[in-house]
């Protein structure tokens, strides 16, 4: 079935914002509208439905794996995953410089944890991958670890086969891009992330506010995802974050986004000329 040039109500948009904000925290505005009814065409195709209602309807109806499933499916509808290696390269300068030589200085345990909350198609942590594998002398005798999750299964998806080309890759440094990656035989381009690398990531799929935490995380980047939620969910999002951090942390938010009104269970610091935030300390 091709798609039927279909175009939301007022009422079946705010039945569906309502859904996707209960089920993952996602706030959409009116003005998303357009955007909303042009995504989900796609998926009432696949599914050969013929209105957003009948869509709605078997999203209630679904139950278990299947309902998990096809809510999978919504989430990656709404959800934009464009992004790029070292986006904001000066988070990764001040990581470098500064963050890790202090956690490694300061903690008593030879364990780093890293997550990189929101993952998208995996360009955020194998850039902090290869940043950990350039600090490979300072951190000599430290177990290392790389989470990666999101809510997207498709975007996981992607991200697990750590191949990239074109736009994704130009903000590579050069001396990076011969060093941490393959260039694939009979491709247009297309680089693989070196298998030393990926095995030092570990994606997987979570919902910031249905699935539990990782603990003990030791640099935390969630960057530019609160833009997603309304004031309340952000605040519920960093309080869960302030309690998963370790006193040594570090966490990472979008250059464009801020705590202010949100938490005070964090420091702000400007290191590299980058907003990087600290835990205060847990009572």
């Amino acid at each position: 079935m091709g798609l039927l040039n279909l175009k939301l109500t007022t009422e079946e948009f705010e039945k569906f914002a309502k859904l996707i904000h209960s089920e993952a925290g996602i706030f959409m505005k009116n003005e998303k509208i357009t955007l909303l009814s042009n995504r989900l065409q796609r998926r009432l195709a696949l599914l050969s439905l013929t209105s957003f209602a009948d869509y709605y309807d078997h999203l209630m109806k679904l139950t278990g794996a299947k309902r998990s499933e096809e809510f999978e499916h919504l989430f990656d509808v709404v959800s934009t995953n464009e992004t790029y290696f070292f986006r904001s390269e000066k988070h990764f300068t001040a990581l470098m410089d500064v963050c890790l030589p202090d956690i490694v200085k300061k903690k008593p345990i030879k364990k780093l944890r890293v997550w990189s909350a929101a993952c998208s198609t995996g360009e955020e942590p194998f850039t902090l991958a290869i940043c950990l594998a350039e600090k490979a002398d300072l951190l000599k005798g430290w177990t290392v670890e790389i989470l990666a999750t999101d809510i997207s299964i498709s975007v996981l998806d992607y991200a697990s086969k750590a191949e990239y080309s074109g736009r994704r890759i130009e903000k590579i440094p050069e001396q990076y891009l011969k060093k941490h990656f393959d260039l694939l035989p009979d491709s247009d381009g297309v680089y693989r992330v070196k298998d030393n690398l990926r095995k030092m990531v570990k994606f997987s799929n979570l919902n910031f506010f249905k699935d539990p935490f990782p603990k003990d995380i030791d640099i935390l980047f969630c960057r530019n995802v609160m833009i997603y939620f309304d004031k309340d969910y952000q605040r519920r999002l960093v309080g869960d974050f302030y309690k998963v951090i370790t006193d040594y942390g570090y966490f990472f938010i979008g250059h464009s986004e801020t705590l202010y009104m949100i938490s005070n269970d964090f420091e702000y610091n400007k290191i590299s000329d980058s907003p990087v935030y600290t835990p205060k300390p847990k009572s």
